[in-house]
């Protein structure tokens, strides 16, 4: 299994994903040419590209579907929510809709658990390549309780860590936004990424890739920072942490 995020932050979101039998986008929120620049930074085509899972319907996350299926054909995962809020899709040919939470792509087994964000029916994703899994997290305001034993103990973590409290609330957004990135249908603090990932962090762990830190409102190394401090107040110990960048690809990470 391997991973490489090509792009994450509040201007787009994509992130490469193979498993033995498979090769995956998650998202696809940033345009033609800057994916292809990047898919062969790692070489790999673009011809390649078995399955687009989208997450939700925001644009930063959809921003460079449309061109790239429109050249590539590649099949599109989404539940029949999401498709309400993407019109170019409801006529595209390899369109794949799931409304349940499991899928079952060849020997690949991809569970679903709804995320709580603002967005019709907002999807985060546990990619299982035989024993070795995958757990993606973004885009969401906290995460149910009920999931916690679905999240633990995966190999690779690609999880939310999208803002700094202090900097989001002294910071230049306007009242209502602040208010949106801190409820419940926002997005995940450092410090909640800390707290929610020495939960589920357990002997498999190998990686762990902040994602979707806010440009404004955050920076790599108070992410980072943050994630450690709070492990150490769990008395968790895991030191394997790295950050997404909005315009540079992570390493490829391979298990």
């Amino acid at each position: 299994m391997k991973t490489c995020v090509l792009s994450s932050g509040s201007k787009g979101n994509i992130t490469y994903v193979e498993t033995s039998t498979n090769k995956y986008f998650l998202d696809l929120g940033r345009n033609k040419k800057y994916v292809l620049e990047k898919l062969n930074e790692i070489g790999v085509k673009p011809t390649e590209i078995n399955y687009i899972l989208i997450s939700h319907s925001h644009d930063d996350h959809i921003s460079g579907l449309e061109t790239f299926i429109k050249s590539y054909h590649t099949p599109v995962l989404v539940t029949t929510d999401m498709l309400k809020n993407i019109p170019f899709l409801k006529s595209y040919e390899n369109l794949i809709i799931y409304n349940e939470d499991n899928i079952n792509i060849g020997e690949d087994l991809i569970e679903t658990i709804k995320s709580s964000h603002d967005s019709n029916d907002a999807r985060n994703f546990i990619i299982y390549d035989g024993k070795k899994s995958l757990c993606y997290i973004t885009d969401t305001g906290y995460i149910n309780q009920k999931y916690f034993k679905k999240l633990s103990n995966h190999d690779i973590y690609l999880f939310e860590s999208n803002h700094d409290v202090e900097m989001l609330t002294n910071g230049p957004y306007p009242s209502w936004l602040k208010a949106r990135v801190l409820s419940d249908k926002g997005h995940l603090s450092n410090i909640a990424a800390g707290v929610y990932l020495s939960k589920f962090i357990g002997d498999k762990t190998k990686r762990i890739i902040l994602i979707h830190l806010s440009e404004t409102n955050n920076r790599p190394e108070l992410a980072y920072n943050t994630t450690l401090e709070t492990f150490a107040e769990y008395e968790v110990k895991f030191k394997n942490v790295i950050c997404a960048s909005q315009n540079e690809i992570s390493e490829v990470i391979e298990i």
